[in-house]
């Protein structure tokens, strides 16, 4: 059997797309990383990254560790399957549907850059959360009376998970990756990695989208629950699976025994 570990990128700057790089944070979380590694006697044999900066930035943190310790770390090949999928360009539709939004949306982006450290508020399922048009005309309506109180995160979460679960149902828009791509391009990367030989340790540097997907893929659950594990992933967490070329199975998920010690360090984005 082969080990694939999926790891985080650091804290980035949210909402900005490709253009998103890690914060001072984000850098040390990666740090801290690749140190436990280190401590820990881990070694990899193929390492893989998105080719989004803050994908490539973690892992170029990691790789400068193991080699200023003396240590092997392969050369990464990048690959964009591993990249995110648009969250920007979503909230940029929601905006676009509707002009009355935009400001509310420019306002959303803002207070969601500054709550970075805040964790993803769980929410209950919501049987009237369809991600129709109208749903989601209700929720930013809901978020915009919301947004100067203490329950703005939650109405932004209710926001953004109907305006997800519209992608999910098969809502497009010019621009935006189709979630059926994004599920088609994420789970090719997982098989071309599962047709490699066998017992290979094999790390990827991605984002918490792709890292959903794959847990998904691995329990084959529900679409619904590649948003529900996604809301959860940490920064520069690790998840791991172990694989042949018939089987793909969950073994952790969204690991930060580096960070234990330190809950400052601890983001969900």
């Amino acid at each position: 059997m082969s080990t694939l570990t999926l790891v985080r990128h650091g804290q980035a700057e949210p909402f900005q797309g490709e253009r998103s790089v890690l914060t001072s944070l984000g850098e040390t979380q990666a740090a801290r990383l690749a140190q436990f590694w280190l401590r820990q006697q881990v070694r990899f044999d193929e390492v893989y990254s998105g080719d989004l900066p803050r994908q490539t930035r973690t892992e170029q943190v990691v790789a400068d560790c193991f080699r200023a310790s003396g240590q092997p770390w392969p050369e990464p090949q990048a690959d964009a399957a591993w990249n995110e999928y648009d969250a920007p360009g979503m909230l940029q539709h929601l905006a676009s549907a509707d002009p009355s939004r935009a400001a509310t949306v420019r306002e959303i982006i803002a207070r969601q850059r500054a709550r970075q450290a805040e964790p993803p508020v769980p929410l209950d399922p919501d049987p009237a959360a369809t991600g129709s048009e109208q749903i989601l005309a209700t929720l930013a309506a809901q978020y915009a009376q919301a947004r100067s109180g203490p329950n703005a995160n939650r109405a932004f979460q209710r926001m953004f998970e109907a305006l997800m679960l519209r992608w999910l149902e098969g809502g497009t828009a010019d621009g935006v990756e189709p979630w059926t791509t994004f599920r088609d391009r994420v789970s090719g990367a997982i098989r071309r990695i599962m047709e490699g030989p066998p017992g290979r340790r094999v790390a990827v540097f991605t984002s918490g989208g792709p890292i959903g997907f794959a847990v998904h893929f691995a329990l084959r659950a529900p679409v619904r629950s590649f948003l529900d594990v996604n809301w959860r992933v940490r920064n520069s967490s690790v998840t791991e699976f172990i694989f042949d070329r018939e089987r793909f199975t969950l073994d952790s998920f969204n690991g930060i025994p580096h960070l234990i010690e330190d809950a400052a360090l601890r983001t969900w984005r």
